[in-house]
């Protein structure tokens, strides 16, 4: 055994990770949208989770990837503890997919006839140059992100098993070596072999990874069915590393499902160990003596995890509420649960919960400045403190929202997500304005109350109806960007017209009223500043109805475009316009 020797072991191991990185990265992003709408028709059925926990670790090739985004949804909530142990349950068992597919490398060519023949189409060193080639030219010649993610997909599998083949290759060398053999051998120990699954695991972040490793070590002979076992049991017990580092300043309900995987873990190691060490000093069976081989971890691997999750899907609410006790209950809020990192990993998800956010921060918004046009009819101070407090939560909302999504955008993405994430940036500033100016609102309250200024009583009539006009087009913009209802959305841009008419018709109403004595110049300078804040209140609300309806339409946002042609060339805007005209009379 040489340096050239661990160097080659060492290169391989790293293309290996890096394939496998490549592959299920990119299967993740590409299933995000798909996950999503899977997670949303998720039930309390124990056996839908399990299954849902299943087929998502098999598509993303990681059990640990599963269950960090699970402890990702729970902190968030958009899944119940409940829900996520049998998904957690699930993903432990789809995890085994991944030693079937490194377990081709494994397979032996030669042999006479057109048997030998088919078996050498199905070796690695034989396909895999094919699917690289097939993957370059998805990847170099896509023109959308579909393809070019198939042909990462594809280049992802082939450096994986080029890595897989150059692993066996070294490590079969190095088998030659007596003090290697010897090391291979010292693993039939059982608590050193779980120690050193474990360790490697914890390292490598992926159990996957650790069962492509060890099977590339089947090629020196030295790894015997009673050496793979404890080293079998001390991965499935590393994986949950992973989930515990995520859980670090989640909530409790998701430090619980995380501690639940490693209660999981060691239980069913547990169980394995003692069943295989009396079938094997009680039954004396000679094939835990024997020599395994690539496809013999695979059989392994999968028979654990499945017996594992047989054995303990009985009691899973048992070992959650086990969970729950080792992990004490303290309240805590945090209305940024939903923001969680863990699910920037898959953008489609991380969008909800985002959407989710922002209607919330709408609905702040909009409250703030309906409590402040009550304070024009009657000043109340602890109403104006609650309007600064309003003002300050959506200042954090935006601050959140708007790193978040930065962040996320950040992520290579669908183009359609991206399209997403912009149109929640433009809403979340458009929304901060609309809680500025329900506080300057406030504000000229204020000056009424402390100055002792009152409006004549058609002043009065005039500002109501244009406060039910700006009240009508929040509650138009809101529903529609947060209910994706365009109807609503439709409407909103004639109504900003409307309002704006009427910000001028009051102006003119002011000036006549000044000229007949009926009011001061003061009285007009704090009616100006309600009027151009209700008035810049409904044009950001025209901003988010055109945003939401433009980017629905088109990658790109052109406002100007929108207001333009909607105005102009539609005759729906013209009838609605009259409508919300004759609806909103000064003269009635």
């Amino acid at each position: 055994m040489t340096i050239f020797d661990v160097l080659t072991l060492v290169f391989g191991v790293a293309l290996f990770l890096f394939g496998m990185n490549l592959m299920g990265e990119t299967l993740k992003k590409s299933a995000g949208r798909k996950l999503k709408i899977i997670l949303g028709k998720l039930t309390a059925s124990p056996v839908k989770g399990f299954l849902l926990g299943l087929v998502v670790t098999c598509i993303i090739q990681s059990s640990s990837a599963t269950t960090v985004m699970v402890v990702g949804f729970v902190n968030s909530g958009t899944m119940a503890l409940m829900q996520a142990l049998t998904v957690i349950m699930g993903a432990n068992v789809g995890t085994c997919i991944t030693s079937w597919i490194t377990a081709l490398s494994g397979i032996e060519g030669g042999g006479a006839g057109w048997v030998g023949e088919l078996m050498k189409w199905f070796k690695p060193s034989t396909f895999t140059p094919i699917i690289a080639l097939i993957g370059l030219l998805f990847y170099m010649g896509g023109k959308n992100d579909k393809k070019k993610n198939t042909g990462l997909i594809l280049l992802g599998f082939s450096v994986l098993m080029i890595g897989m083949e150059t692993m066996s290759d070294a490590v079969k060398v190095m088998g030659e070596n007596e003090t290697f053999r010897n090391i291979l051998i010292s693993f039939e120990n059982p608590i050193l072999g779980l120690l050193a699954g474990l360790v490697l695991t914890a390292v490598v972040q992926s159990s996957s990874a650790s069962i492509g490793i060890l099977q590339s070590f089947t090629v020196t002979g030295a790894i015997t069915f009673g050496s793979a076992i404890p080293i079998i049991m001390g991965f499935n017990i590393g994986t949950c590393v992973t989930a515990l580092i995520s859980s670090i300043g989640t909530n409790r309900d998701a430090k619980r499902a995380s501690v639940f995987h490693l209660i999981f873990n060691v239980f069913g190691a547990f169980i394995c160990m003692v069943a295989f060490y009396v079938l094997k000093y009680a039954v004396q069976l000679p094939l835990f003596e024997g020599n395994i081989n690539m496809w013999g971890i695979a059989i392994v691997h999968t028979v654990t995890k499945l017996g594992m999750a047989l054995l303990m899907f009985p009691i899973y609410r048992q070992l959650g509420k086990l969970a729950i006790v080792l992990v004490k209950d303290k309240k805590v809020s945090d209305k940024f649960s939903m923001l969680d990192e863990r699910l920037i990993s898959v953008p489609a998800v991380a969008i909800e919960r985002s959407n989710e956010a922002v209607s919330n921060m709408a609905h702040i918004a909009q409250t703030s400045v309906i409590e402040a046009c009550k304070l024009l009819d009657a000043y109340d101070v602890k109403l104006a403190e609650k309007i600064k407090e309003y003002e300050d939560v959506t200042d954090e909302y935006e601050d959140k929202l708007g790193t978040y999504l930065v962040r996320l955008s950040d992520v290579s993405i669908l183009e359609g997500e991206n399209q997403e994430i912009n149109k929640l940036l433009h809403t979340i500033g458009d929304l901060e304005r609309i809680s500025d100016h329900a506080l300057n609102l406030a504000e000229s309250a204020e000056e009424l109350n402390d100055k002792e200024i009152e409006f004549s009583e058609q002043a009065k009539k005039e500002i109501a109806v244009l406060v039910n006009a700006v009240t009508e087009i929040m509650d138009l913009a809101i529903e529609g960007f947060c209910n994706n209802d365009f109807e609503k959305a439709y409407r909103v841009e004639p109504l900003e017209q409307v309002i704006d008419d009427l910000r001028d018709d009051i102006k003119k109403g002011h000036v006549l009223r000044l000229q007949a004595k009926e009011c001061s110049i003061e009285h007009g300078f704090v009616l100006a500043d309600i009027l151009n804040n209700l008035e810049r209140i409904a044009d950001h609300c025209s901003n988010i109805a055109g945003c939401f309806i433009e980017m629905s339409k088109n990658n790109a946002l052109d406002m100007h475009h929108y207001q333009k042609e909607y105005r102009d060339e539609s005759q729906k805007y013209e009838r609605i316009f009259n409508e919300y005209k004759e609806k909103y009379d000064l003269t009635h």
